[in-house]
């Protein structure tokens, strides 16, 4: 079984901010580059935060309002006006969330999920930044086709790695809801076969219509 990883997913030419980037810079880039928030990375290429768009509007809601409304109460007391020299240092969100390349999909949504990020720049050994994965990036897994979940599921996981023959289980794929029918050769192993199917990148659920196929000889 192949699984898709981080970096089989991921946005390898990352647009990025430096420590420095003025606040103008960054609502430039982002628009220029139709994303939603830029890591920021140091003078080695290490990710030291993100910037997002939440982060700029934060700082535009701690400006006095033109028409006299008093400031959000949720606006930092210290937030200066946007052309008032800030940096990406002092909006970005800190320390930077990464994950590895190597990574499954699996463990790059829990570790969004846990944080609450949308996002996860990712770095390789050496700490450098080589690309950024986001949620929508890691729910493409989802996009594969029907016939494509199958085609693993039954050549894959039952025949290759199980070691079943082809006409022990028929196998049905319906928006990604993986049905299981036929019998094997013991209960304990339809468990197995359950998760195994589960972890098939792309699989939303599995359905099992599996039984214990009986010793005709016995008795």
């Amino acid at each position: 079984m192949q699984h898709r990883t981080v970096g089989d997913l991921m946005t390898h030419g990352v647009v990025l901010a430096r420590r420095d980037t003025p606040f103008k810079n960054i609502v430039t880039l982002l628009s220029e580059n139709e994303v939603t928030a830029l890591p920021v990375v140091d003078d080695i290429g290490h990710p030291v935060g993100v910037v997002s768009e939440a982060d700029l509007l934060r700082t535009v809601a701690a400006r006095p309002d033109p028409t006299g409304l008093p400031r959000s109460p949720n606006a930092s007391n210290g937030a200066r006006a946007a052309n008032d020299g800030i940096t990406a240092e002092q909006l970005m969100s800190a320390p930077a969330v990464c994950a590895r390349p190597e990574w499954t999909v699996v463990e790059a949504a829990r570790l969004m999920d846990t944080e609450g990020v949308k996002r996860l720049p990712v770095v390789d050994e050496a700490e450098t930044l080589v690309g950024i994965v986001s949620r929508g990036d890691l729910l493409r897994v989802f996009l594969r086709r029907d016939d494509a979940l199958r085609d693993e599921i039954a050549g894959d996981v039952l025949v290759r790695t199980l070691g079943l023959a082809p006409s022990d289980v028929a196998v049905d794929v319906r928006d990604g809801r993986v049905t299981l029918k036929g019998r094997v050769e013991t209960e304990q192993i339809i468990p197995v076969i359950e998760r195994l199917c589960g972890g098939v990148d792309g699989v939303v659920s599995v359905h099992s219509a599996l039984h214990r196929r009986l010793d005709e000889t016995a008795g």
